[in-house]
């Protein structure tokens, strides 16, 4: 399922046209809020954005690994990794996009 990306230019060119702030403007507020979500992460706060989801920073410990390729055993050390967790709402509307896309079965009788 290839798709396009949506990049931080397009972000601000989408609150240009929608709000009506100056391009510049528009760039800046973008940065200001993935600089805030950035930050709050950081600190291992959760950010919740309404209708959207939440991210989240979970720790993880140190584990044993093992290469797939030469099945050898390897220590992995403990970190921190972002999780995205998808509201109802969002999934509700992928979801109803998703049977948009898809012709519906028909069954031959």
């Amino acid at each position: 399922m290839a798709g396009r990306t949506v990049t931080r230019a397009q972000l601000s060119e989408a609150v240009y046209q929608e709000v009506g702030l100056s391009r510049n403007e528009s760039a800046e507020l973008v940065e200001t809020v993935l600089n805030e979500i950035s930050d709050a992460l950081t600190r291992g706060e959760m950010v919740k954005i309404s209708s959207f989801g939440s991210f989240a920073v979970r720790k993880k410990g140190k584990r044993i690994g093992r290469n797939p390729k030469t099945g050898e055993e390897v220590p992995i050390s403990p970190r921190r990794v972002l999780v995205f967790r998808a509201s109802h709402v969002l999934k509700d509307q992928i979801n109803a996009n998703l049977t948009k896309l898809r012709p519906a079965k028909t069954s031959a009788l």
